[in-house]
């Protein structure tokens, strides 16, 4: 039974995902006058859930590896870290974010 409930909202995952894509290649294939297959969304898709499913189990990887049950900012990095710009753009932005949460606290 719970097979079939996974099951189920993996589906639905992927449906959103093929909506969120359609919408995205049909808004590109305006702006460039060109056409694209339902084929090609749905093999577009089906890379996108390959990749989304593959980052999920490093990141699911890490994090177990570190002794936690929750996925962290380093986790991320750590995933990024072959990709030298989307590292940076990642450790720039929880950069920011670390430092507006400590300047938000109030002192005591």
């Amino acid at each position: 039974m719970a097979d079939d409930a996974e099951e189920d909202v993996r589906e639905r995952l992927k449906a959103a995902l093929w909506f969120a894509i359609g919408k995205i290649v049909d808004e590109e294939s305006i702006k460039r006058n060109r056409n694209a297959t339902p084929q090609f969304i749905g093999s577009l898709t089906e890379l996108v859930m390959a990749q989304i499913e593959a980052v999920a189990t490093d990141l699911e990887s890490f994090s177990r590896h570190a002794g936690r049950t929750t996925i962290s900012t380093d986790d991320v990095l750590l995933l990024a870290r072959r990709n030298e710009d989307l590292h940076g753009i990642i450790k720039d932005f929880v950069d920011q974010q670390k430092a507006a949460k400590t300047k938000s606290k109030p002192r005591r």
